[in-house]
Parts: structure tokens; C-alpha cells; sequence
């Protein structure tokens, strides 16, 4: 058993504080950037993927706009819409926390598509490579999801349960740790097995990436605690598992179309 003491605040200035939920975003989005870049090097020929790599170096900026935005916006719709509409001011407070995956995802989704008519790429494309290198980011996150003693697991009397002081004192599941696992290391894997299959088809990693990620956070929510504003839907259906069945549906769908 192990009593939750962890500081999320790395060091404070006083009027500045550096967290490591930020250093987590920042972190992901970088490493990500390098490695998006190194696959690209690595799967294509010399003169292609040095094309490639500039594209990919610019989307990053729409990629950041668009985690912001939908992963707030995801928030303030899918998690607490009644609070914010009455509090309208304070959907833009994002340094008070309050960012939904889901959210940013459809950020991505279509601030990445957006950019590839611009450019007249395969969106998909950039989706691939999107979806190899956001394993890193998730977990990165998760572990500051941990740090911060958010969003935390179920009761249980495993014996490597954790106690959050600042929540209970119940011993609960570190479901932080195991969605680090499943929806960053082990997601990581697949999604990199597959883009470097020699059958490789352009859009089945951002898919199995739907499938994949969507499966392995209902697995995940089970040990996780459900949002205190929201609970069940249906008595036994989270938030959470409820968009990532929708986003295994899509996934399944579109990769049957293209496939079959």
C-alpha cells in the first residue's frame, strides 16, 4: 500500500508555478514531434520523407491549437455543461484544469484535416503518424494524473492500492497507472507494430488507434472512480466508456470500408 503524498507543483515562484501536468503536455508534444519525425525518416524513402517531415513539422501548431480547444471544449459539453453555462467566465480559466481526451481528440481530428486541404495531403496520412506518437503524450499525462492525485481508481484491498489523503482515506486502484500502461506503453507498441508492417495501408493505424484506445479505456474505467457531477449513465455506463464506445463504433466502421 502506498499513501499518496506527491506535490504537483515541481517549483513555485510564488506568482509562477511549474507543474507537472504542464511539463506532461509540453513534454508529449515535443518528444512526440521528435519521434513523428524519426518514423517518417525511417519507413519512407530519403526524398519523400524529407517532404514529409516539413508538413509534419507544421502541423504541430494546429495540433497544440487543437488539443487546447477541444480538449477544453470536450470538458465543458461531455463532463460539466450545466456548471459552465452558468459560469460562462470560467470555461476560459484552462489553467484551473478541466481538459477531456475525447475532446482533444476531435480537436485533432479535425484541426489535422483542416490543415491537409490546405496542403492537399492524405489526412489520414497525418493521422497515422498522429496516432504512433500520442501514446506518448497519454502516458505522460496519465503519470501526471497520478502526481496530481486526480481522477482516481475504485476502493479495493489489492495490496498495491494507494491512499489519497487529500480525497479519502479508502485504499483505491491507481487507475492513472493502469491507463499509463494500457493507453501509453502497450498502445504505443501496437500502433508502431502495425505502421511498420511491410501490409501497411495508409489510415489503419488512426483507426486500430480508435479501436484500441477506445478499448482499453473501458477496461480502465472499471477501476476508475466516475466523474462525482456526472456518476453512471444507465446506473453502469461512465462517461468515459460511453464516448469510447462511440469511438470504437467509428473506428470499426470506417476501417471495414477501407479494408473490406
Amino acid at each position: 500500500m502506498f499513501i499518496h503524498n506527491l506535490d504537483p507543483v515541481i517549483i513555485n515562484f510564488g506568482i509562477l508555478s511549474i507543474r507537472w501536468y504542464s511539463l506532461a503536455y509540453i513534454f508529449g508534444i515535443l518528444i512526440g514531434w521528435w519521434y513523428g519525425n524519426k518514423i517518417i525518416l525511417k519507413k519512407f524513402d530519403a526524398e519523400r520523407a524529407k517532404t514529409d517531415v516539413k508538413i509534419f513539422d507544421e502541423l504541430i501548431t494546429y495540433i497544440i491549437i487543437s488539443i487546447v480547444i477541444g480538449g477544453r471544449v470536450g470538458y465543458v459539453l461531455f463532463y460539466n455543461p450545466s456548471y459552465y453555462y452558468e459560469n460562462l467566465v470560467e470555461i476560459f480559466k484552462i489553467w484551473e484544469g478541466g481538459m477531456s481526451f475525447h475532446g482533444a481528440l476531435l480537436g485533432v481530428i479535425i484541426g489535422t484535416y483542416i490543415y491537409s486541404r490546405r496542403k492537399n495531403v492524405k489526412t489520414f496520412f497525418l493521422l497515422d503518424i498522429i496516432a504512433c506518437v500520442s501514446p506518448i503524450g497519454i502516458f505522460l499525462g496519465r503519470i501526471a494524473n497520478f502526481i496530481n492525485g486526480e481522477l482516481i481508481g475504485k476502493t479495493t484491498n489489492v495490496y498495491w492500492g494507494v491512499i489519497f489523503p487529500k480525497f479519502d482515506n479508502e485504499v483505491r486502484h491507481p487507475s492513472q497507472l493502469y491507463e499509463a500502461f494500457l493507453e501509453g506503453l502497450l498502445l504505443f507498441f501496437i500502433l508502431n507494430f502495425i505502421f511498420f508492417k511491410k501490409s501497411y495501408k495508409v489510415g489503419n493505424c488512426s483507426l486500430m488507434f480508435l479501436i484500441f484506445y477506445g478499448f482499453f479505456r473501458i477496461i480502465s474505467e472499471f477501476f476508475r472512480q466516475p466523474d462525482i457531477q456526472i456518476g453512471y449513465l444507465f446506473g453502469f455506463l461512465s462517461m468515459g466508456m460511453l464516448l469510447s464506445t462511440i469511438m470504437i463504433f467509428f473506428g470499426a466502421i470506417i476501417y471495414l470500408k477501407k479494408n473490406v
